[in-house]
């Protein structure tokens, strides 16, 4: 991959596969804040800012931190390259 689509940030699209990839039958709202960063250092690079709502049995029994971390670690790879910032509210199917 090039060092210019490295910078790219990910999209809205891509996002979403790759949680239908960890999480399957997850229910999920996400979506791009990145307009919103305009002129933020994080923004400078093309790296995209995402806010995410998201219910998947994975997360049953678990604490907060437990099931960001599980989301987190479903896009590291594209982590702080193609996203900069990611809000999560992570969900069990009971909540």
């Amino acid at each position: 991959m090039s060092g210019e689509a490295e910078r790219a940030g990910a999209s809205r699209h891509e996002v979403e596969e790759r949680l239908c990839t960890y999480f399957p039958g997850a229910e999920f709202e996400l979506v791009d804040e990145t307009h919103l960063h305009a002129g933020h250092a994080g923004a400078k690079g093309g790296a995209s800012h995402f806010r995410l709502r998201i219910r998947h049995a994975r997360f049953a029994g678990l604490k907060r931190l437990e099931r960001h971390r599980l989301v987190y670690d479903a896009l590291a790879d594209w982590m702080p390259a193609r996203i900069h910032a990611l809000s999560v509210v992570a969900l069990s199917p009971e909540e």
